[in-house]
C-alpha cells in the first residue's frame, strides 16, 4: 500500500519555499552560509527550503526545523538529466536530512537503465520519502504522476531541449498541472512578490523562489551588466 505523505506536504500549502543555492565557484557556496540564508528565510515566513548537495542539506538540517526539499545536481557525461539523476544520489540526499527528494522527472535517458518509475519506487520503498518531480511539459507531468510522484514542479520549464524556446515562469504549464489533482509547485523564473501571488492565484500549491531572493551572484551580475550598457 502506498505511503501517505500528506502530513509532510500539507504545511507547504499556499506558502513560499525559498531555494537557497549558490554557484559552486561562489564564496556563498559554503554549508554554513547556505544554512544561515535558509535560517533567515524561515525566520521571515518561508514554509520550506530547497537545498542542493548533501553537505548543504546536512548543515541546514542542523539549524532549521522546516521541511527540506533536497536534491543533488550531477553532471554525467552523455546524459542531460542532472537533478538527482540516480538512486544513490537520492540516498545521499535522504541521509543528509532531506524530507522530500527532488528529481529530474523528464523522460530523458538516465544512467544504468534507471527509469522514473524505478527511481520513485526506490525512494518510496527504501528511503520512505516523498518525491518532487521536476518537469518541463504536461506530458512529463502526467508520466511522473503515473510513476508515483507526490508533487509536481514546473522547475525544468525552459531548461530542456523541448522547451528552451520558452521563458519561465511556466504559468501555462502550471495551469495545466493544477487540473491533475496533485500538489503543483511553481518554480523557475518567479522574480517578484506579484508573480509569486499570481502563481498561487493560478492554483499553485506553493511557489519556489530562488535567484530573486538568494541569488546574489546572478543579481549583482545583472545589475552590473545593465549599468555598463
Amino acid at each position: 500500500m502506498p505511503v501517505d505523505f500528506t502530513k509532510l506536504i500539507e504545511p507547504m500549502r499556499h506558502g513560499l519555499i525559498v531555494s537557497c543555492q549558490a554557484p559552486a565557484n561562489s564564496p556563498l557556496s559554503e554549508p554554513s552560509i547556505i544554512a544561515a540564508i535558509a535560517t533567515a528565510s524561515i525566520n521571515q515566513g518561508a514554509v520550506a527550503i530547497r537545498i542542493d548537495t548533501p553537505a548543504h542539506i546536512q548543515a541546514v538540517k542542523q539549524r532549521c526545523n522546516a521541511p527540506i526539499i533536497g536534491l543533488w545536481k550531477q553532471i554525467i557525461s552523455g546524459y542531460d538529466v542532472y537533478i538527482t539523476p540516480q538512486f544513490h544520489h537520492a540516498e545521499a540526499v535522504s541521509q543528509a536530512g532531506a524530507d522530500i527528494i527532488a528529481i529530474d522527472a523528464t523522460t530523458r535517458e538516465r544512467p544504468q537503465g534507471e527509469t522514473i518509475t524505478s527511481l520513485i519506487s526506490a525512494i518510496h520503498k527504501e528511503l520512505g520519502k516523498p518525491v518532487m518531480a521536476d518537469v518541463d511539459t504536461i506530458e512529463n507531468a502526467k508520466s511522473a504522476i503515473n510513476a508515483g510522484a507526490d508533487i509536481i514542479g514546473t522547475t525544468l520549464y525552459g531548461y530542456t531541449s523541448q522547451t528552451m524556446s520558452l521563458t519561465p515562469p511556466g504559468f501555462e504549464l502550471l495551469s495545466q498541472i493544477v487540473k491533475l489533482n496533485i500538489p503543483a509547485i511553481c518554480e523557475g523564473g518567479v522574480s517578484s512578490p506579484q508573480m509569486a501571488r499570481q502563481a498561487l492565484e493560478l492554483g499553485a500549491y506553493a511557489v519556489v523562489v530562488g535567484t530573486a531572493i538568494t541569488g546574489i551572484d546572478l543579481q549583482v551580475k545583472a545589475y552590473r551588466n545593465a549599468i555598463a550598457s
